[in-house]
């Protein structure tokens, strides 16, 4: 199976939990790891900067289209980032683990 990680930031933490153990309990990642973070960005014109909680979310390929449904619909921001960065190789037990606890 294919594997990629999926980049997220939220305005807070508590907003970060929340989403990611929803993300877990529907099996739609098999972990979403979270630290702060700083970004600075150009939004509506202007330069600003914010404090943010990242979420890596490890899943498989197959999963994506769901589970950035689910981060749309659930995510506070007008328009979040969610990239996929695709997982190229990984200890095969881990990569093993992200199968056997997402959805089918």
């Amino acid at each position: 199976m294919s594997h990629c990680m999926v980049l997220v930031t939220c305005g807070s933490e508590t907003e970060a939990r929340e989403l990611a153990s929803k993300i877990v309990n529907r099996k739609l990642a098999a972990c979403v790891q979270m630290s702060p973070v700083v970004s600075i960005y150009t939004w509506e014109g202007r330069v600003q900067t914010e404090t943010e909680t990242r979420m890596v979310i490890k899943t498989r390929t197959s999963l994506y289209p769901d589970l950035e449904a689910f981060i749309l619909a659930h995510h506070s921001y007008e328009v979040p980032q969610i990239l996929q960065v695709p997982v190229a190789n990984g200890l095969p037990g881990f990569l093993d683990w992200i199968d056997q606890t997402t959805g089918k």
